[in-house]
């Protein structure tokens, strides 16, 4: 399960921060093979992670496992420059390209509360400058440690969230009245459809081959809500070009052997399968997803 902390820090952050201010963006790719030479041994859990993800989800041979495990951590490392170069104003170092982006702007202007689910692959922050107004009515659902990261990073660099973060704490619900109030005015509740705290609240189906968890409330909201739901993916792919992939949900309907949040995941973990396929490299997620046998031959 997640613990509810995101890898990298403020520091790690800043670091990249001046560093492509004053050498530039190249520069900072050519650093990260020494971080991620670093991140191999110093990381033992997230490593370990992905070299199960790469040996017994993908069935990859340990040859093809070590190159899985070293482009992992560099496309980190390159999603997080991109992400710090854009914030700066420097959009046009990037390309960008869309899928069913006509359609997903219909949605957004249909009227409705609406519904996005992404997933910790690829880089879902770097579509921001392309939502323009629509921003203004985008919900970030956030865990709390989450949010106070990003805010600090925000604040010592001068830039301003352009979205509005509803924060999720354990403690209380409060954070479900605000969803409720978003998507009633009419509004974008953003979610992340791939990570849980709460193990007394999930969803489980068969997931890249094998059983997985993911979390209830998403799917359970956008259902019980009846507002449209989009599965949006923003992957980096060569030349420093971004794609985005927009998937409208189906509507569902439940019934007596399955429910609607259940159909609704069904929906969405085929999206997440079919752009992992494409962008195995992008596999984000630091801990163990998967409830996988012991396996003493990895």
């Amino acid at each position: 399960m997640w613990k509810g902390k995101t890898r990298g820090g403020v520091s790690g952050y800043l670091f990249f921060i001046y560093m492509i201010r004053y050498l530039g963006i190249k520069a900072a790719y050519g650093f990260l093979t020494l971080i991620v030479l670093y991140f191999i041994p110093f990381a033992p859990k997230a490593t370990k992670s992905i070299w199960q993800y790469s040996r017994r989800i993908l069935k990859r041979n340990h040859r093809d496992s070590i190159h899985l495990l070293l482009m992992n951590y560099y496309r980190l490392g390159q999603i997080l420059i991109d992400k710090v170069a854009i914030g700066n104003g420097m959009i046009n170092k990037y390309h960008f390209q869309f899928n069913h982006y006509q359609e997903f702007l219909g949605i957004l202007d249909s009227g409705q509360g609406v519904v996005m689910i992404g997933a910790h692959i690829g880089n879902w922050e770097i579509g921001t400058p392309f939502f323009n107004d629509y921003s203004k009515r985008m919900n970030v659902v956030m865990y709390d440690a989450e949010f106070q990261k990003i805010k600090d990073i925000l604040k010592k660099n001068g830039q301003k969230q352009p979205y509005k973060i509803i924060t999720v704490n354990e403690d209380n619900l409060a954070h479900i009245f605000q969803i409720t109030e978003a998507l009633n005015n009419k509004e974008y509740v953003c979610f992340q459809g791939d990570r849980y705290l709460n193990a007394d609240k999930l969803l489980t189906c068969t997931f890249m081959g094998q059983e997985a968890s993911f979390p209830i409330g998403p799917f359970l909201l956008a259902t019980r809500m009846k507002v449209p739901v989009v599965f949006y993916f923003a992957m980096r792919e060569v030349k420093q070009t971004y794609r985005f992939h927009f998937i409208p949900a189906e509507k569902v309907i439940g019934s007596k052997e399955k429910r609607a949040e259940q159909l609704l995941l069904d929906q969405y973990v085929n999206a997440l399968e079919k752009t992992l396929n494409q962008y195995p490299e992008q596999w984000f997620n630091y801990y163990p997803f998967w409830k996988l046998p012991e396996h003493k031959n990895q």
